[in-house]
């Protein structure tokens, strides 16, 4: 798992899923007075440059982010996720992409708190570096994040945003998102969980939502975003998820207004298509 890179991917169309439904779980959160945490469990270096040797190698960004920086008419939430991005290139041109630690901090309020995790050490010298002079708000610690969270949770003010992103590189990985929020679910049972997940032809791929959906949360959402049908050799990435317990009543219709126009302009071929299920009890 130490090999992993999010430099690879950035800006790509998994990163749009999971940051636009960050970025609207977060500002609901903060349309409240009391203070919230974010905790980001497997953080990243919190922004890439795109002509990096890292993103220029795949350059996934082209057919992600790079796909929604001209066009028009894009949905509201679209809209307001793309504002972000242009806050990291003020000059008008796609050359630096925000992680998910840099999009948390725009978010902060003096009262709020960022908690990030990052186990690969080169990663987490440029999470440190990009946060530099942050202060208190924003705490950095090289390790893994789901060892964090046993630590962590419930934060003190009984408010939290938790973002689970691991690589995915082993099938430990899968059983092991299920075994964090079963224990912190137990620790903090009302924390918003955001889980992104890869949609892959692996069987423990293709059971993971399922098992999510059985882990008993009262409230959850799951959306997915497909941009092509899945591969005939059964090899690679097709689409990805993002499964939230405890989600903002808001969020199901934004996204039912956004995941459409998501499919259409993210698409790399025949079957792109979005998903939508939910629980409230």
């Amino acid at each position: 798992m130490l090999s992993y890179r999010h430099a690879y991917h950035a800006g790509n169309h998994a990163d749009v899923l999971k940051h636009l439904i960050l970025l609207q779980i977060a500002q609901y959160m903060g349309e409240k007075p009391a203070p919230f945490w974010i905790i980001d469990t497997h953080a990243g270096a919190g922004r890439y440059a795109l002509d990096s040797a890292h993103a220029s190698k795949l350059a996934e960004w082209r057919d992600g982010v790079g796909r929604l920086w001209n066009a028009t008419s894009l949905p509201p939430a679209a809209v307001d996720y793309l504002d972000f991005v242009k806050m990291l290139n003020p000059h008008g041109q796609l050359q630096h992409y925000p992680g998910s630690p840099w999009l948390a901090r725009q978010l902060l309020r003096e009262s709020d708190r960022l908690r990030l995790y990052e186990l690969h050490s080169s990663d987490s010298k440029l999470l440190q570096e990009c946060f530099r002079g942050a202060g208190r708000q924003v705490t950095i610690t090289e390790g893994d994040g789901f060892t964090g969270l046993k630590a962590i949770l419930p934060p003190p003010p009984r408010r939290a945003l938790v973002l689970i992103d691991p690589s995915y590189e082993t099938r430990a990985d899968y059983g092991g998102v299920i075994k964090a929020l079963q224990e912190a679910m137990k620790r903090f049972p009302t924390g918003t969980y955001a889980l992104w997940y890869p949609m892959l032809l692996k069987p423990e791929s293709r059971q993971l939502p399922d098992r999510l959906k059985r882990l008993g949360a009262a409230n959850w959402l799951n959306a997915t975003l497909e941009v092509k049908a899945p591969p005939h050799d059964g090899f690679g990435m097709y689409g990805s998820g993002m499964f939230i317990i405890n989600p903002p009543w808001t969020l199901e219709k934004t996204l039912h207004e956004t995941l459409p126009a998501l499919a259409t302009l993210l698409a790399q071929g025949p079957g792109a298509k979005h998903t939508l299920e939910s629980q409230t009890t």
